[in-house]
C-alpha cells in the first residue's frame, strides 16, 4: 500500500510541463498586445493626418475665388466655387469627411488603451469605409470639373477658363490633390482596422 501510495504521488510530476508552457502563452499575448497598441497608434496619427487634408480641401476649394475687371467696375467676369453644383457638393463632403476624422478621434484613443477590445475598431472600420466613399466621390467629381476647366471640351463648347482665373484653377487643383490624399490615408486605415480585427 505505502508503495502504490508513492506511487500516487509521482504523479503530479506531469503537470510541471504545463506549467512550462504558460509563460510562452503570456509572451505571445503580450507580443500580440504590442501588436495592436502600435496599430492603433498608427491609426490615432493617420487619422490626424487625414483631418488636416480634408479640412485644407474643403477651405481651399471654399474660398477659390476670382474676379476678372474689365472695362469698368460694373462689368466683370466672376468664377466661385458655388457657381458649379460639383464644386459646392465637394466642399460639403469633404467638411463632412473633416469632422467625421474628429469625432473619431476618441475611438481611436480607446483603441490605444485597450487594444484587445473590437467594438471601437469594429465601428471605426464602418464608417472609414463611409468616409472612403464620400470622399472618393468628391475628388472624383471635382477632378472631371478641374479637367475641363484647364482643357475645355471642343465637342461640347466647354472653353479653357484657367488661362484667365489662373488662380482659381490653382485652388481648385490643389483641393482635388488634398481630397485623393485624405482618401489614400483612409484606405490605409481601413486595411489597417481589417488587420487589426483579424488579430483579434
Amino acid at each position: 500500500m505505502s508503495h502504490r501510495e508513492s506511487m500516487a504521488i509521482d504523479v503530479p510530476e506531469s503537470s510541471a510541463g504545463a506549467k512550462g508552457k504558460a509563460p510562452l502563452i503570456a509572451t505571445t499575448a503580450a507580443a500580440l498586445g504590442g501588436y495592436k497598441k502600435g496599430i492603433a497608434i498608427m491609426d490615432f496619427i493617420l487619422r490626424i493626418c487625414a483631418m488636416i487634408s480634408a479640412l485644407a480641401a474643403s477651405a481651399a476649394m471654399g474660398t477659390s475665388e476670382e474676379t476678372l475687371p474689365f472695362f469698368t467696375q460694373f462689368f466683370q467676369f466672376q468664377a466661385s466655387y458655388d457657381d458649379l453644383p460639383t464644386f459646392s457638393f465637394f466642399v460639403i463632403a469633404m467638411a463632412l469627411v473633416a469632422s467625421y476624422l474628429v469625432l473619431s478621434l476618441p475611438f481611436s484613443i480607446v483603441s490605444i488603451i485597450r487594444p484587445h477590445v473590437a467594438g471601437p475598431r469594429l465601428l471605426l472600420l464602418i464608417l472609414d469605409t463611409i468616409a472612403l466613399s464620400l470622399a472618393t466621390a468628391g475628388g472624383g467629381a471635382a477632378t472631371a470639373i478641374v479637367y475641363l476647366a484647364h482643357n475645355g471640351n471642343a465637342n461640347t463648347n466647354w472653353l479653357a477658363i484657367c488661362q484667365q482665373f489662373g488662380d482659381f484653377c490653382q485652388k481648385a487643383s490643389g483641393a482635388v490633390v488634398a481630397s485623393f490624399i485624405t482618401a489614400v490615408i483612409l484606405l490605409f486605415l481601413v486595411v489597417m482596422s481589417g488587420f487589426a480585427l483579424r488579430r483579434q
